[in-house]
């Protein structure tokens, strides 16, 4: 069996830990028990705490820890999970899961973090010049406190060497398959996601993710130009004429633009009509080729293109896994 060690700290995510342990826990005994095989426990998987105390978790739950970070010795797998609170609170006060992974990663251990928690590891140093990702939403916070880190938001698994991240909320299932799948087979992990009852091998957290076309700035142009936008994203103009509606030149709307939210005018016009057709597709039964007129299209082929680059998912595909089912 795989030695497993999942690193608990207070305000830390309760299901971070308790799902990862029960997935695997049971790889090799749920799937074999539903098959009425012998069962073949997989991991050893232990719950570690700073002093070996209680973990209080975000949700007020107390789980019981087997040992303390010093106790941690000769492991295969650490697993950091998600920091459920103010993420830069529970960084400063926890000097000694920093400790633990600085000693991990020196001893070649296989270190896995999830959603926020790869803001542990990146504090701790182990990801510099290496990729990473983590929690879509606070991509803007990671590369401002780790230049350093090559993160990759839009991927839910990265893995650089010994060290593996994974994306934001749920994505500790995703990661503990790949290393179920890593150590033991692909059969092995796809049997452990039917026995869960999960998707298997999504790659990317893009579907989830919003587009942050609201982000804070002061310049007065972009704002009024984000107004009309707001109402007419769906009609058929250039950035030319959209500069002449606002009597400015071409050149000086892209400049604005671009300082203001790091985005050009026509990128800007694609964001809010690829965001209004996700919620077309989520919230009515209208065909793909209807929505895709009502927000401003008219190539089919040229829509899907962008729908899956902003989402990483085809249209039906959006919808099948997002759309209101009352």
């Amino acid at each position: 069996m795989l030695n497993v060690v999942i690193a608990g700290f207070d305000k830390a995510l309760s299901s971070a830990m308790t799902g990862v342990a029960d997935l695997f826990g049971l790889a090799g005994v749920t799937w074999n028990r539903i098959q009425g095989q012998e069962l073949e426990r997989l991991f050893n998987v232990r719950i570690a705490s700073p002093d070996g105390g209680p973990i209080r978790c975000i949700n007020g739950i107390q789980l019981l820890a087997h040992m303390s970070y010093d106790d941690v010795q000769d492991v295969d797998v650490i697993v950091v999970p998600t920091i459920g609170g103010p993420v830069e609170d529970v960084i400063g006060v926890n000097p000694q899961l920093l400790a633990l992974l600085r000693r991990a990663d020196a001893h070649g251990w296989t270190i896995a973090g999830n959603c926020t928690g790869n803001f542990l590891l990146a504090e701790a140093g182990i990801l510099n010049g290496k990729v990473a990702t983590t929690h879509w939403g606070f991509k803007d916070l990671f590369e401002q406190r780790y230049p350093q880190v090559e993160l990759k938001a839009d991927q839910l698994i990265t893995r650089h060497d010994h060290i593996y991240c994974a994306g934001g909320g749920l994505a500790w299932f995703d990661l503990g398959l790949h290393i179920i799948e890593r150590n033991f087979g692909f059969e092995t992990a796809i049997q452990t996601a039917k026995a869960f009852v999960i998707d298997y091998r999504r790659d990317s957290q893009l579907s989830y993710s919003l587009m942050r076309l609201s982000k804070p700035h002061k310049d007065d142009l972009v704002k009024q130009v984000q107004a009309w936008l707001e109402e007419h994203y769906a009609g058929n103009f250039t950035v030319d004429e959209l500069a002449d509606r606002f009597s400015v030149s071409k050149r000086t709307l892209i400049r604005r633009f671009n300082a203001a939210l790091d985005m050009p005018p026509n990128t800007y016009v694609q964001s809010i009509r690829i965001e209004a057709a996700q919620k077309l597709l989520e919230e009515t039964e209208r065909t793909v080729d209807v929505v895709m007129n009502d927000v401003g299209y008219e190539d089919a082929s040229s829509f899907r293109r962008l729908f899956r680059k902003k989402t990483g998912l085809t249209p039906t595909e959006y919808r099948r896994r997002f759309s209101r089912r009352f």
